[in-house]
């Protein structure tokens, strides 16, 4: 009898321990600066805004990660280009799907224009780090 409910205790230490819980893989709390090569994200309460070399957008609903740490939401993304802007300027605005997975503070994001079907680029960055961007010139 002892050694059943060793065996029992020790399968439960081990089916907690690997997540037997089906247990998040990201961080609840994913406020702050995101960093990366050619990419900045700064989410600041229901505000979400991305900088990148030569574009910024603007992401209009809240990340929430499923229980894998995926995520797809929409925005704005306006493609930027050298030189200086005219106050007549129209911007060349697109809609946008942001899909990516949090894995712990790595955030792995795919941008997608929607209106062309064009993927803008793939991305990652780490919360906390600061973004590696340069702008268009």
């Amino acid at each position: 009898m002892k050694l059943l409910i060793a065996g029992i205790l020790s399968l439960l230490v081990v089916w907690l321990f690997w997540g037997g819980c089906g247990g998040k893989i990201y961080q609840d709390n994913l406020t702050g600066t995101w960093g990366g090569e050619h990419i900045g994200m700064t989410i600041v309460d229901s505000s979400i805004t991305l900088e990148y070399d030569c574009a910024h957008g603007t992401i209009d609903e809240p990340i929430k990660p499923d229980e894998q740490g995926r995520f797809e939401v929409t925005g704005v993304h306006i493609i930027e280009h050298g030189g200086p802007v005219r106050s007549d300027e129209i911007p060349d605005k697109h809609p946008a799907l942001y899909k990516g997975k949090i894995e712990e503070n790595v955030m792995t994001l795919t941008v997608i224009l929607t209106d062309t079907e064009t993927v803008f680029g793939e991305f990652t960055l780490t919360n906390g780090e600061y973004p590696q961007i340069y702008k268009c010139l």
